[in-house]
């Protein structure tokens, strides 16, 4: 009986619901593509785990993908908790900076959550257009264009400080061209206006002061009219603007993050 106990209670702490597994110790910190459930070829997985590899050493964070057949009696949400938890990933240390993606093939569910400096960088607005970008994969089944999108894009972002909206027009780069090429325009422009020599016609040129008969000029003051107007309250503030953060959920094991979470 006690060797019975002792084998069900390893396959509890080894095995998750649904069939996907996740070790009870440190995951590989070099894995980045979990593809429980297979949706990916062998090449596939490699040129993810190229490309994670890559543009994670220049944010400093690891970028994972985790796809699942289910998870049994857990939420979405928890799954990703205990695989944060017990998984322990990270760019360079146990519990580090991570983005994840992980999408429910069950559930036609996907969440994206951010840890650490992810958190900050890609919080939950920043999370929020990522996933909108990735979901027309999804919802065609494009799993290696959503998985790379998420990649990229994500490393796009973080390239920004937190607080400031990526997709804004001032950061377009066919935005930036055309305002160089006005700029460019009016100097051109005001060079060769002002190439022509000095102007001398001035209000005289044309005035016969012995036929003129304007003699004299006044303005004559008539009436005010006063307007009120309430003063604003000091208090009030505009609405708007960015701001970093999380979603607020933190993990059993005490590590908040980010999050953006939809169906597809």
């Amino acid at each position: 009986m006690r060797r019975t106990f002792a084998l069900l209670l390893m396959v509890c702490l080894f095995v998750l619901p649904g069939g996907n597994f996740a070790k009870a110790e440190p995951v590989d910190r070099q894995q980045y593509i979990f593809d429980y459930a297979e949706l990916l070829t062998p090449q596939e997985r490699e040129q993810l785990q190229s490309l994670a590899s890559k543009l994670g050493a220049e944010r400093e964070t690891a970028f994972l993908i985790v796809t699942l057949k289910g998870t049994g009696h857990l939420d979405i949400s928890e799954y990703i908790d205990e695989f944060y938890d017990n998984g322990a990933p990270g760019y360079d240390k146990p519990h580090g900076n991570t983005a994840m993606l992980t999408i429910d093939l069950m559930e036609k569910e996907v969440e994206l959550t951010g840890f650490k400096k992810a958190e900050d960088y890609l919080d939950n607005d920043r999370m929020d257009q990522i996933r909108r970008k990735i979901t027309p994969h999804l919802k065609e089944a494009r799993y290696y264009e959503s998985f790379s999108t998420f990649i990229t894009t994500s490393h796009k972002y973080m390239g920004y400080e937190p607080g400031v909206d990526p997709e804004n027009i001032l950061f377009k780069w066919w935005f930036q061209v055309s305002v160089a090429i006005g700029v460019a325009g009016a100097v051109v422009f005001l060079m060769a206006y002002h190439s022509g020599g000095r102007v001398t016609v001035n209000q005289q040129t044309y005035l016969d002061g012995q036929r003129s008969r304007v003699v004299d000029q006044s303005d004559r003051y008539v009436r005010q009219t006063v307007t009120k107007r309430k003063k604003p309250s000091s208090n009030s503030r505009s609405s708007g603007g960015g701001g970093g953060g999380g979603s607020g959920r933190v993990t059993p094991g005490g590590h908040s993050r980010s999050s953006s979470r939809g169906k597809f």
